[in-house]
C-alpha cells in the first residue's frame, strides 16, 4: 500500500509515522452500525495511515461469526492497525475467574491485541485490578484500563443520571492508573463520562488533572466528539492521543496537520517536524 499523498507541495504539520508512540488515533469500531470487511476496507483504504487501532465496543465481538471477526482483525492487521476489545472485560469478571482466563485466551487465539480493562459498571479493588493487567500481559496482550470519575459510565446516561450516581475523587483513579502503569500497561484510558460527556458543564479541571498527573504519553482521552478532540488538541497540542468515532477520522486528522478547522484552531496547531 502506498502512502503518498498528492499535493506534497503544501506545507502541512508532520507527524511520526506508524507505529506510533504520540498522536495516537483510536477509532470506534462496530457498534452504533454495523462494520463488515467492505465498509472497515473503505475506512483503511483510505484513511488507514491515520488510524493507530480499532475498538470494538459493547462486546460487539461476541456477536460475530468467528471467519468474520478474523476478517476484520486481519484486514485491520494488514494495515499495522491494532485491534482493541474495547470495555467488556467488567461483563467477564462477573462470571468468575475461569470466564477470565477463556476470555483472555479466546481474545489471543483470534487475533486480538489490546484487552481494554474497564470498571465503569463495577466496584473492583485496585489490587484485582492491578492483576487483571498483569495477566492480560503475562499472555502476550497489552493492557489498557479505563479510568474515569463517573461511576455507571456507559454511553447511554442522561445528565440527571449522572448526577445521582455522582462523581469520584479524581485521586484515586490516578493512584490506579499509576499502579497499572507501573504494572505494565500499554495505555490509560480516560473515560468522558462525568468529564466532557453527559454533563451539564465540562469538567476540564480534572483532564488537566489526568494530564498533569498521569503525563500524557500513556494516557489516551475518550473524544468522540468534535468539539471534545477539538478542545484536547488545542490545549495539549496536536500529538495527543485521542479516541474517536470512526466517522470522524478526517476530521481530527485536518486539526492535527494543521491544515484546517475552527477558529481557534486553523493555523494555530504547529509542530516542528522530527
Amino acid at each position: 500500500m502506498s502512502n503518498q499523498r498528492a499535493f506534497q507541495g503544501i506545507r502541512m504539520n508532520s507527524r511520526q509515522e506508524k507505529p506510533r508512540t504520540r498522536g495516537i488515533t483510536e477509532i470506534r469500531g462496530p457498534y452504533y452500525s454495523v462494520m463488515g470487511k467492505n465498509y472497515l476496507q473503505d475506512i483503511l483504504e483510505t484513511m488507514g495511515g491515520y488510524v493507530d487501532s480499532l475498538k470494538f465496543a459493547g462486546g460487539a465481538f461476541t456477536l460475530y461469526p468467528e471467519d468474520k471477526l478474523r476478517e476484520l482483525l486481519d484486514l485491520a492487521h494488514d494495515y499495522g492497525v491494532k485491534v482493541s476489545t474495547g470495555g467488556f472485560m467488567e461483563t467477564v469478571v462477573t462470571q468468575g475467574p475461569e470466564a477470565i482466563d477463556h476470555y483472555i485466551s479466546e481474545c489471543k487465539r483470534v487475533g486480538f491485541d489490546i484487552i481494554e480493562i474497564s470498571t465503569g459498571f463495577i466496584t473492583m479493588p485496585k489490587d484485582d485490578i492491578v492483576r487483571l493487567v498483569e495477566k492480560v500481559q503475562n499472555a502476550g496482550l497489552l493492557a489498557k484500563p479505563e479510568i474515569g470519575v463517573q461511576f455507571g459510565a456507559g454511553g447511554t446516561n442522561t445528565v440527571e443520571q449522572n448526577e445521582a450516581e455522582g462523581i469520584t475523587d479524581p485521586a484515586q483513579a490516578i493512584e490506579v492508573g499509576k499502579r497499572c502503569l507501573d504494572a505494565g500497561a500499554y495505555m490509560l484510558m480516560i473515560e468522558s463520562e462525568g468529564i466532557t460527556e453527559s454533563v451539564r458543564t465540562w469538567r476540564t479541571e480534572v483532564a488537566t488533572q489526568f494530564a498533569r498527573e498521569l503525563g500524557t504519553e500513556k494516557v489516551m482521552f475518550e473524544a468522540a466528539d468534535p468539539d471534545v478532540f477539538e478542545w484536547y488538541i488545542k490545549n495539549y497540542g496536536p500529538e495527543i492521543n485521542v479516541f474517536v468515532d470512526h466517522s470522524q477520522i478526517v476530521q481530527l486528522e485536518t486539526l492535527r496537520r494543521g491544515t484546517w478547522g475552527t477558529k481557534d484552531l486553523w493555523g494555530r496547531v504547529v509542530t516542528l517536524g522530527e
